[in-house]
């Protein structure tokens, strides 16, 4: 009998961190099935056989992997932050500034509030840059400076999963602001949904924002501006996780595990030209 309270998988690691189990020990203990052995069987190796954190035997007989994060609670469970910022350039830390932010929360797996503001970065956005976002040195002449919005922002993102198309970007910035403004950058784990579709949709030659959000079906409402882009890569964060779950990585350690840790490990800051 599975404990109150846990998922399916979360019961079976947890029976299996006692030792090795034989399927229809499983299918007993965890999933109260003791009838028919062949379904009893095929529910389990349903419900485990893709997940990379559980192993089995050419006799069925199941455990888990050692060194592994075990399976936790739903990504629904989780609270996200999905960040995206325009620039005065492709270099944080280097000179170059937020001009705009977006922050989305993604909370039970729906869209929920937003947080959006242009920034005055003090200095001249280059011509290029306002070509391509729209945003020019009168837009943003009387928006705040990022001092004056550090404090909600950090707000924004605390005990939240930072989360955006090419994160190392994104991150770079808004830790590069927090930092210069209030000294201090939020501890956050960070999950980039670029890494994220080359892993779940690698048949797609490309895993831009574009290309991804055409694949699902999203319509970005003012493409290469904060808020329509961090809206979209919301939308996009929640379809990713049902395509996660149908590859049988239905939590976070799974998704690290099959990541190796590379969608949630910060990476060096670029332009995000390709994947942005």
């Amino acid at each position: 009998m599975r404990s109150q309270g846990l998922s399916l998988r979360e019961a079976a690691a947890l029976r299996l961190a006692d030792g090795p189990a034989h399927t229809l020990e499983l299918a007993r203990e965890v999933m109260g099935l003791s009838g028919h052995a062949g379904a009893a069987s095929r529910a389990v190796f349903t419900l485990l056989g893709a997940d990379p954190r559980f192993g089995v035997d050419a006799v069925g007989v199941w455990t888990l992997r050692e060194g592994v994060e075990p399976p936790g609670p739903p990504f629904a469970s989780h609270r996200f932050a999905v960040v995206d910022v325009e620039t005065t350039g492709g270099r944080s830390g280097t000179g170059d500034r937020i001009t705009e932010i977006a922050v989305v929360h993604v909370d039970r797996g729906a869209v929920g509030s937003v947080y959006h503001t242009l920034v005055n970065p003090g200095r001249p956005i280059p011509p290029w840059v306002q070509g391509l976002t729209g945003i020019t040195d009168a837009m943003v002449a009387e928006a705040p400076y990022f001092e004056g919005i550090a404090e909600r922002v950090a707000e924004s993102l605390g005990d939240r999963i930072f989360v955006a198309h090419n994160a190392s970007f994104d991150w770079g910035f808004v830790q590069s602001e927090l930092l210069a403004a209030t000294g201090d950058i939020p501890s956050v784990e960070r999950l980039c949904t670029v890494q994220l579709g080359r892993l779940l949709v690698p048949r797609l030659r490309r895993h831009g924002l574009d290309a991804m959000t055409a694949h699902y079906r999203i319509r970005i409402e003012d493409r290469h501006r904060a808020l329509g882009d961090a809206i979209a890569t919301a939308r996009l964060l929640i379809h990713l996780f049902r395509e996660a779950d149908t590859h049988g990585l239905s939590d976070l350690g799974a998704l690290r595990f099959a990541l190796g840790g590379r969608g949630f490990a910060p990476g060096e800051s670029r332009s995000g030209a390709e994947e942005g």
